[in-house]
């Protein structure tokens, strides 16, 4: 019998182990053709949070020969939970933060570990790089892979990847059908349809819509749908082609938040919104994947996939800019650290971020895998090719109003869209603001194209130890253009949006590591990971910036996996990731390579069955994060990264308390956190309780979720735009749903 090290046994010890085995049943397929065994199908609890092999085909299927941390959210937690959206799913991943709509930005932007993940969202394994809000009703699960990866995927991923996993065909023909509703009115119904074509082909169909508010904050109505589908043929077979497509339409208003007040966020009612009632967002997505897996013989498989992404955004927003006074001679923005007056005597100056975005990108990668061995070490190895491109189009817009009418903007800020004062205290909801014409303002473009190769290798040494390397080329070639720039308006001084820029970057990768499993319940491993990020990444720039190179990431990482039982995962790990060559600004429209910043850190998780009827997801981030070096006029030095807390914990436990009755619960808390990048405007921490409680048949469930159960007042995005804003919590909500399997 395998004994655990000390490390597992105490880790053992403080998730209440030992633990039951949850028994599992082997049932039969339908009789394969003459001469080949039927195939088995393993099945546990159908509601399992337990994660299953990683859909990323770059990685091992089995988790213990990846040197890094991985947290996986399926479909069973997710549904446990109530959730619907990617930024509800990944407040399951202890570590990550989310940000709000920007001024420049839309969508889901998510920090992970101290470091922007804006670009580092994938879907099936290809970058996901629009900007919209994404939903999770096609979604199978959400793999969040720890650390920098660009031997992997390429340019990004300083803090990681968050990889999205789309439901797929498969032989099982199955339908469920959803409907909830919550105490604010928002309505929803999903659908999922599985029907097997033949023996060895498929289709499969997921819809969704819903229509209400999204929280108990004033201005958040969504009415969104959409519809995914996949057709998956030559299963079982050596030759397995996949086709799929996402389409999805939203129809919301964004949560801008609250503007800063004597550095923290204005004191005022949760509820409060300074937007105006015609704000919107409308977003068309559309995503097509295309793909072949070729079985050349049992040991070595040839894979080729393409994947389509275009995301449309036309967008009217108005956003709290500042706080000031309103008088005779209009509005005055405060000035100074502290303001002793009266919240009643002041007003929100109020700016538009109107716009019409799109961001498409086709992508194409090969990859052979193999297994073999030499000299009596085995290998499991994997090469490949990406070829891709990306665009990006942005006409923004503005609208330039007056407050007590007086003109809110000059000859400096002839393009700056404020377009109204709205008080600080108890503001009308109108649609005034938008009777003000709008003009076009900046058009923002860029393309890049991408080619790179890489190669990985995992050799197995013996039984025990394994060894992990790769390497990868990447060449990165941008170009960037801005119609209103610092050479032909009269802000000159204050706008440093490049008139044109082009950009070529050349960049090896590097991934290392060592594992060692000495039972096949335990592995315990350390690693080292490099990544890149160009600085016109994201297709933008400013002047300064377009001749840098690009900003370098290395990680160390050293942790432990472990299996308990049959049920539960436990892991933990201590890492260090840093950026060196981080953009620093000198003057206004200078930077140099100047800048470092450090995260050290340790997480700890378990997932799984703790007995048959009690199962868990819990994990825990510490980060130590500081800017340690930059310009010597660059003011974040010696601070905390923007919308980085130092500790991150998130738990969600269900335990069947009777035949076809589940309670369940957890709590979310994360410590303070800044909203500017000098630390001027503080965060409180907070704890957030959510509880669960269902009945449970074998055709149907009906669930009722409790979220912040205490009505705790909390910020739950940061953003970092107009000297830091943040967007409250929703108050406490109730939703009921009906799930129904057929």
């Amino acid at each position: 019998m395998n004994r655990l090290s000390p490390i597992a046994a105490a880790l053992v010890a403080a998730f209440a182990a030992p633990l039951s085995a949850h028994a599992q049943q082997a049932t039969s397929d339908n009789p394969a053709v003459a001469g080949q065994l039927a195939p088995v199908t393993v099945e546990g609890k159908r509601d399992d949070f337990a994660p299953g092999p990683t859909a990323l085909s770059k990685l091992p299927a089995d988790l213990h020969d990846v040197p890094q941390s991985i947290t996986v959210v399926n479909k069973a937690q997710m549904q446990s939970q109530g959730v619907a959206s990617l930024s509800d799913a990944l407040r399951n991943v202890s570590g990550i933060t989310l940000g709000g709509a920007e001024g420049g930005q839309i969508g889901n932007n998510i920090n992970l570990n101290g470091f922007s993940a804006r670009t580092d969202i994938y879907l099936d394994g290809f970058r996901d790089r629009g900007q919209y809000y994404r939903d999770t009703f096609a979604m199978e699960e959400i793999e969040v892979l720890m650390g920098p990866s660009s031997m992997l995927f390429g340019r990004g991923s300083t803090g990681g990847i968050i990889n999205q996993v789309t439901k797929k065909a498969n032989l099982k023909d199955a339908t469920e059908v959803s409907a909830s509703v919550t105490t604010n009115g928002l309505v929803r119904t999903t659908a999922d349809y599985n029907h097997k074509l033949s023996d060895i082909s498929a289709m499969r169909i997921e819809a969704m819509a819903q229509n209400g508010a999204a929280s108990t904050r004033n201005q958040t109505n969504v009415q969104d749908f959409g519809l995914a589908g996949s057709y998956v043929h030559g299963i079982g077979t050596p030759t397995e082609i996949t086709l799929s497509a996402l389409v999805q339409h939203n129809h919301d208003q964004p949560d801008y938040g609250l503007p800063p007040l004597n550095g923290h966020p204005v004191n005022v009612d949760r509820n409060t919104a300074y937007g105006l009632t015609s704000d919107h967002t409308d977003q068309d997505v559309v995503s097509l994947n295309a793909g072949i897996k070729h079985k050349i013989s049992p040991d070595v498989t040839l894979r080729n996939q393409t994947q389509f992404n275009y995301v449309r955004t036309s967008a009217v927003e108005t956003a709290p800019n500042t706080i000031g006074t309103v008088s005779a001679s209009g509005f005055t923005a405060l000035t100074g650290a502290a303001s002793a007056l009266p919240l009643s005597s002041l007003y929100v100056r109020a700016q538009s971020h109107d716009r019409d975005i799109r961001d498409y990108s086709i992508f194409n990668q090969t990859e052979l895998s193999a297994k073999f061995s030499t000299g009596g070490i085995k290998h499991d190895f994997l090469v490949g090719l990406e070829v891709g491109h990306d665009g990006y189009d942005n006409q923004a817009y503005y609208r330039n109003g007056s407050c007590n009418g007086r003109a809110l903007t000059d000859a400096t800020t002839p393009t700056s869209g404020y377009a109204d004062c709205i008080p600080v205290v108890n503001p009308s909801y109108s649609a005034a603001g938008s009777s003000v014409a709008e003009a076009a303002g900046n058009h923002q473009g860029g393309t890049a194209n991408t080619i790179a190769t890489y190669f990985g290798d995992t050799l197995e040494l013996n039984k025990q130890f394994k060894l992990v390397g790769g390497l990868r080329y990447d060449r990165y070639v941008a170009s960037i253009s801005n119609s209103l720039n610092s050479t032909n308006t009269p802000a000159a001084a204050k706008n440093t949006a490049l008139a044109y820029a082009n950009q070529t970057v050349n960049f090896f990768s590097v991934r290392a590591g060592a594992i060692w499993q000495p039972s096949s319940a335990q592995s315990y491993y350390v690693s080292y990971g490099t990544s890149f990020n160009p600085s016109l990444e994201q297709l933008t720039g400013t002047t300064g910036q377009q001749n840098l190179d690009p900003e370098k990431n290395r990680s160390y990482e050293i942790g432990g996996k472990w299996d308990v039982a049959q049920g539960l995962a436990l892991n933990a790990a201590a890492f260090q990731i840093t950026k060196e060559n981080a953009r620093s600004q000198v003057s206004t429209g200078v930077y140099e390579l100047q800048g470092t910043v450090r995260v050290n850190g340790a997480r700890a998780g378990a997932t799984g069955r703790i007995t048959r009827d009690w199962q868990v997801a819990a994990n825990y981030t510490y980060l130590d994060a500081i800017v340690t070096g930059g310009a010597v006029a660059d003011t974040s030095v010696g601070k905390v990264p923007v919308n980085t807390p130092k500790h991150t914990l998130t738990t969600w436990t269900t335990y069947d308390v009777a035949p076809h009755w589940q309670v369940g619960g957890g709590a979310t808390y994360m410590s303070q956190r800044y909203a500017t990048a000098t630390d001027t405007v503080q965060v409180g921490g907070y704890t957030r309780w959510d509880a669960t409680v269902a009945y449970t048949q074998k055709a149907y469930d009906i669930r009722l979720n409790l979220f912040n159960l205490t009505n705790k007042m909390y910020y739950d995005a940061l953003i970092q735009s107009d000297g830091g804003r943040s967007v409250p919590g929703s108050g406490r909500t109730a939703m009921l749903s009906v799930n129904y399997r057929m």
